[in-house]
């Protein structure tokens, strides 16, 4: 059972959090600002019993990533501080399928000083490795800039005021216009747009990242095909600059990523995305999406992708009806 203790600001704190501070003082000094804000605040230090210290991770992947990654400086700093004996178990906050208002269980899982748990999935190797969040090579950086800055990629055309609502389509663009006014604070979140080719899936996500540059000039938004992006990061896995290719996506407020049924076959691409989702989605960033197929009928995407797109809203939008097909034709002819 934890006692309470007090730190320097006279708070009360557990046995745990004075013992994970410890840690996190020997921690800071020997990874880099980016790899400690990213892979070491978000844990919370829950329990100690004995020389067992209980850290809870946010996920699966934070705690695979963890003992893939720091193994020896977790071992190490903890047997420092508690001793030759001491040891380390996680808890870990299961995903359920119900949304961003999930209340998640927790199951325990052995740390890197117990013996090591068998992995089913292959990560690519992707350590954090910034000291300087601007000095990073990124496909669409500008140059010469103190702020890291990014053409958003997106058509001026595509706008709220030509794209023409019809039952067809207004549930997606009603939560597209909730989106935008309030990127990454709605339940929205990932916002994945669904249906056929020419159903006008693209004008709307394009209207969203429109709408969200006119109301939030500060956010940085950038719109990406699917297949620029598999492109992408094969050639940042060719020239070994795949931490680069990670962190830029890792930046961005408003991600917009079209035809995302794509990476069904691009399983490496898939192990990537993941990462940078799970980055975004934990940090308040809002994720958009579109795709020919409903989620639900993407054979070969991974399972832990497809529970993490149900999180939000899955908007589908129909073929237009007759009506809708003329309104269009008009707003396309006074243009």
């Amino acid at each position: 059972m934890d006692k309470n203790l007090y730190d320097i600001n006279n708070n009360i704190i557990t046995e745990a959090e004075h013992a994970w501070e410890q840690c996190l003082n020997i921690i800071k000094d020997n990874v880099n600002w980016r790899t400690y804000q990213t892979w070491f605040e978000p844990i919370k230090a829950v329990n100690l019993t004995g020389n067992i210290l209980t850290l809870q991770v946010p996920s699966q992947f934070f705690y695979e990533w963890l003992e893939e990654h720091f193994v020896e400086l977790l071992g190490k700093t903890i047997k420092r501080i508690l001793g030759k004996e001491g040891r380390l178990e996680y808890r870990i906050m299961m995903e359920s399928n119900n949304g961003a208002n999930r209340n998640p269980a927790s199951i325990n899982m052995p740390g890197s000083t117990y013996t090591r748990p068998s992995k089913e999935n292959n990560y690519v190797d992707m350590p954090l490795k910034w000291d300087d969040p601007h000095n990073i090579k990124t496909p669409y950086a500008i140059p010469g800039l103190k702020r890291m800055q990014v053409d958003p990629q997106l058509n001026a055309n595509y706008i709220f005021d030509n794209y023409v609502e019809g039952d067809c389509n207004r549930v997606a663009r009603s939560a597209g216009l909730h989106v935008a006014q309030k990127p990454g604070a709605t339940s929205f979140n990932p916002l994945v747009i669904f249906g056929g080719v020419g159903w006008g899936k693209t004008h709307l996500v394009q209207a969203i990242g429109n709408e969200v540059r006119r109301l939030h000039p500060n956010k940085a938004v950038l719109y990406v095909s699917a297949e620029k992006f598999i492109n992408q990061f094969i050639d940042h896995s060719k020239n070994n600059e795949i931490n680069d290719f990670i962190h830029f996506y890792q930046l961005i407020d408003v991600l917009i990523l079209d035809d995302i049924h794509l990476f069904v076959p691009a399983t490496k691409t898939q192990d990537v995305f993941f990462a940078i989702f799970n980055h975004l989605h934990q940090s308040g960033k809002q994720i958009i999406l579109t795709s020919d197929t409903a989620p639900k009928d993407m054979e070969g995407m991974q399972e832990r992708l497809l529970s993490r797109f149900r999180w939000g809203l899955n908007a589908d939008i129909q073929a237009p009806e007759f009506e809708t097909r003329q309104a269009i034709l008009q707003v396309k002819m006074k243009l």
